[in-house]
């Protein structure tokens, strides 16, 4: 079979051309869009339209769903499969989203109940994964200089979200709304496993802010949800940051903190900056060599559980995450990964597994395992060719 993979360089694209030529594709790529980050639409609309005259294909594959790329293969009656790997994404707001042709994975249940209604026989619930197998590989050769370099008490790998937080250019007006938004992801801050922001939010409270800050511009073929938009992309964006901040920051007055991040760290001086790692060669020796990797999940991931959870278990890393309503769904926790549900369970919980070290590499070893066993990106490729009606799984007459 063959298929053609728009790329755009997300972090996820090389494990999955991995595995997609593991299940004999023969696969083709269009990789403009890597190095132009800007490059229009009527460019991939000829990019993509071309490579489909010019050869057949059994499906089109991105990262994350692009409302062109569904249009040309609505055209050309060949199945386009998106899977969604992050939120908010504004292109699901598209009218496209509703082509015939569209195989749309969401990761995350909330999103999905959003959005299934627009296509019912398109869209689909499927978890990430991570590729078991080349971390396996790449763990196996783990140096002595590797556990210098990479070993840590406690180690965060992400962005604080400063730079990704246009909630930040509403100053302070003295205005209610300004308070009352601001007393919102306060409230928001404090609860683990339940996401009230949009349903807190009235269409003239998203009117007044709409005057405050430079607002997303939906296109003109879409649904325009500016309640979500506000609750996820501005509100959720906030919540995101000041968490990260407030519990790095607690977390490096009290234990030894290592921080990978492209962000500004000026704010947390008390934490071991370590600069940016590598996804592919550098962030699983990370994670495995880490007593305790944490996870906060970004606030606009309702439910689901983000990559970064995928990727430390699949390293043999043990995880300390927020509380996601979708956790228990895939693993026991304090069997397989541990939570947290407020800033002093989370305290508490590093200084424990830092004192219980048996229990600690107990409870990684299962979390490796269950991984391994039932949530390889092996795994969740065969299904989602499977939900799409492209093959079925091995057993049932590929």
């Amino acid at each position: 079979m063959r298929a053609l993979v728009y790329r755009y360089n997300s972090i996820c694209e090389p494990d999955i051309l991995a595995v997609l030529k593991e299940c004999d594709f023969e696969i083709d790529e269009i990789t403009a869009a890597m190095y132009d980050k800007d490059m229009p639409a009527s460019e991939t609309l000829q990019l993509v339209s071309e490579a489909l005259k010019k050869n057949p294909y059994d499906l089109v594959f991105t990262i994350n769903f692009f409302p062109v790329v569904s249009e040309v293969c609505n055209i050309f009656k060949i199945p386009y499969l998106s899977w969604v790997v992050d939120s908010p994404v504004m292109e699901l707001y598209s009218y496209s989203i509703r082509n015939k042709c569209n195989r749309i994975f969401m990761f995350d249940r909330a999103l999905y109940d959003e959005f299934v209604a627009e296509n019912p026989t398109g869209i689909f619930y499927l978890p990430l994964a991570a590729n078991v197998s080349r971390i396996d590989a790449l763990i196996s050769d783990i140096l002595p200089e590797d556990r210098s370099r990479f070993g840590a008490d406690v180690s965060f790998v992400g962005s604080l979200y400063t730079e990704k937080c246009p909630y930040n250019r509403y100053k302070d007006d003295g205005s209610y709304l300004k308070g009352f938004l601001d007393g919102l992801i306060e409230a928001q801050l404090k609860v683990y496993g339940y996401n009230f922001l949009e349903e807190c939010i009235t269409d003239d409270m998203v009117k007044e802010f709409q005057k405050k800050v430079p607002f997303y511009q939906f296109p003109e073929k879409a649904v325009h949800n500016e309640k979500a938009v506000m609750a996820h992309l501005y509100l959720g964006n906030k919540v995101t940051e000041q968490e990260r901040l407030r519990l790095l920051n607690s977390i490096s007055s009290q234990f030894k903190l290592a921080l990978y991040t492209g962000s500004d760290t000026s704010v947390l001086p008390k934490a071991e900056m370590r600069g940016l790692a590598r996804t592919m060669t550098e962030m699983p020796k990370i994670f495995h060599l880490s007593k305790i990797n944490l996870n906060f999940t970004s606030k606009p991931i309702r439910t689901g559980l983000p990559l970064r959870i995928w990727d430390i278990l699949s390293a043999g890393g043990f995880v300390l995450t927020n509380y996601q309503s979708e956790i228990p769904d895939y693993f026991e926790i304090g069997k397989d990964l541990e939570t947290f549900s407020c800033e002093e369970e989370l305290l508490y919980k590093i200084r424990y597994y830092l004192m219980h070290e048996e229990e600690r590499s107990a409870i990684a070893r299962n979390g490796y395992e269950k991984t391994k066993q039932r949530h390889s990106l092996q795994v969740r490729i065969k299904e989602m060719l499977k939900l799409a009606g492209i093959v079925k799984l091995q057993g049932e007459n590929i």
